[in-house]
């Protein structure tokens, strides 16, 4: 997977289009990332015990990978990622648009 933790990311299709933010969980197995205070949703808990009130839990639910792209820190803009060797024989991650390492 191309995208990693930490990585500033534009959601480019869903009800979030357009927006951007900060990748804080990667599930590589199912392809999917979760974006901090994107895709929100909300999940209904019931009191547990008597006298206690239900809740409502706000959560970043996971987007599929192929929905966000890598934000360029050059150039400010979406792109793809690309993968190259450098002479120490390291494999680094690198911007298509600029061709600076990400």
């Amino acid at each position: 997977m191309k995208i990693k933790k930490n990585d500033n990311v534009k959601i480019i299709a869903g009800k979030d289009k357009g927006k951007t933010g900060k990748v804080a969980q990667v599930f590589p197995q199912h392809n999917k990332v979760v974006v901090e205070g994107l895709n929100v949703r909300f999940k209904h808990m019931r009191p547990k015990r008597q006298n206690e009130k239900g809740q409502r839990i706000e959560y970043s639910a996971p987007l599929d990978a192929s929905n966000v792209m890598v934000i360029d820190s050059k150039t400010g803009k979406p792109t793809r990622i690309g993968h190259k060797k450098i002479a120490s024989g390291e494999k680094i991650r690198i911007s298509k648009k600029s061709g600076e390492a990400v």
